[in-house]
């Protein structure tokens, strides 16, 4: 009689807490598994600078202030920004202690990385992803900020932004995107402004939605076997790199094969690859390695959009869904990636 009346309570118990639940849902609270999209820029609003990677100096954050200051925005600086250990920009704990409090400060609007280079990996544990997932705010970057845009968004299960750091060239192309995509909260269609220049090369024609991730290859092939990497399972990857022989491509492509993680996508594409170079002779040229590794997949997928180590770039929402087209080489985003309110 008496385990009857505990299994009678605690059947009560779980559909009480399942009417909670939907409860919630109803008055518009996230559940713990939906995704949170950051509130829209105004201007006047507040952006943190951080330096989560390489050493930055005095100069590079003057020019950053006045790039951002150009777009109507204030800027407040990390405490630990003009730290230096070793090639780092501080210690690991002040680091990750720089973009934790930038989460927490109800003045910043925004963060941005002040660059790349390298040391973001090494600070994912120390950072509260519940507190930013209380906290939903814009965070952008590229290159080795790739690692926090992919941890936060799969940890924190927030829309994050791979577009320009701090100290990046805010030119007409990149302004344009990044307000039209953060300020005005517009579902924008990217598209390569001048072919000539930066040439769609099709590696398989076709059309794909699925939720937007990706970002430095050398960066998310380091990050394979960690629990800082989101879902692939129909997602549209996209990748570039910088100063990479062909054959370290074919490396890190390899590596995302065999963990499992090509044949899961939807679809695929390669930004662009800066300076890399064929390397020692005889090898593959880069179109060669792209083929042997995506063809197989039977996916929509191209070669030449504007992402990466370039002055034209796009800004990418992380988890937003979007539709490509390979032939065209355009990534038409299918919803806002900041909220309006």
């Amino acid at each position: 009689m008496l385990i009857k009346r505990r299994q009678f309570l605690t059947t009560c118990g779980l559909a009480t807490l399942a009417t909670q639940i939907r409860s919630l849902t109803a008055q518009g609270k996230p559940s713990p598994n939906t995704i949170r999209k950051p509130p829209h820029l105004q201007v006047g609003d507040t952006v943190g600078l951080i330096a989560p990677a390489g050493i930055v100096d005095a100069k590079d954050i003057e020019a950053a202030q006045q790039s951002i200051s150009q777009l109507g925005l204030k800027v407040k600086q990390g405490k630990h920004i003009l730290d230096r250990y070793g090639y780092l920009a501080g210690k690991d704990a002040d680091r990750a202690d720089d973009l934790n409090l930038m989460f927490s400060d109800r003045s910043i609007k925004a963060i941005i990385a002040m660059r790349g280079g390298w040391g973001c990996n090494r600070i994912l544990p120390l950072l509260n992803y519940s507190l930013i997932r209380s906290h939903p705010k814009i965070i952008m970057g590229y290159s080795d900020i790739t690692t926090l845009l992919l941890a936060i968004n799969a940890r924190s299960q927030m829309i994050t932004f791979h577009g320009p750091v701090a100290t990046s060239t805010w030119n007409q192309f990149t302004v344009d995107y990044f307000k039209r995509i953060l300020f005005n909260a517009e579902a924008v269609i990217m598209q390569n402004l001048n072919p000539s220049e930066v040439q769609v090369e099709i590696i398989a024609p076709g059309k794909a939605k699925g939720k937007l991730v990706g970002g430095n290859l050398s960066v998310l092939s380091a990050m394979v076997g960690s629990p800082y990497l989101p879902s692939w399972n129909k997602s549209i990857l996209f990748v570039e790199e910088i100063g990479e022989d062909v054959y370290r491509v074919d490396r890190m492509l390899t590596q995302l094969k065999i963990a499992g993680i090509l044949n899961q996508i939807a679809g695929f594409i390669f930004g662009q690859c800066t300076n890399c170079s064929l390397g020692d002779e005889p090898s593959f040229t880069l179109m060669q390695v792209l083929q042997d590794h995506i063809l197989p997949l039977g996916i929509p997928a191209w070669y030449g959009s504007m992402i990466g180590h370039i002055k034209d770039k796009f800004t990418l929402p992380i988890g937003v869904e979007v539709e490509i087209d390979a032939e065209l080489g355009t990534i038409r985003m299918l919803e806002a990636a900041v909220n309006r309110f």
